[in-house]
């Protein structure tokens, strides 16, 4: 999508930390840290919401997944614990309309959030 944030950081027209990236998948550093670690994990094919998470296959669905888990076993979050999180809609706190997952961790996070 021409207009959106996240579309134009996979293309690489806007620069942003990228801590891993494959066929389907990127992962870059969030701007605003609310954890040591929060990185956002976004799928390259442009979706708003997972609402309209059946828009992508099977395969992408599977590999957004399992870049979570490599990620967090990568930067040793799953010893200690993490959060993955996405918001839907504006009234969820979602700003950039591109389906994305926060994965936050080193740090302790309550219950219930926000």
């Amino acid at each position: 999508m021409k207009d959106c944030l996240f579309c134009k950081i996979i293309n690489k027209e806007i620069k942003s930390d990228i801590i891993y990236e494959n066929e389907n998948v990127v992962v870059f550093k969030d701007i605003n840290p609310q954890a040591p670690v929060h990185l956002l994990l976004v799928p390259k094919q442009h979706i708003s919401s997972i609402v309209q998470i059946d828009k992508l296959a099977c395969d992408q669905i599977c590999e957004l997944v399992k870049s979570i888990s490599k990620i967090a076993k990568e930067l040793g979050l799953d010893s200690s614990g993490f959060r993955v999180v996405t918001n839907t809609g504006t009234s969820a706190g979602q700003s950039v309309d591109h389906l994305h997952f926060h994965i936050m961790g080193k740090r302790d996070f309550k219950w219930p959030p926000g």
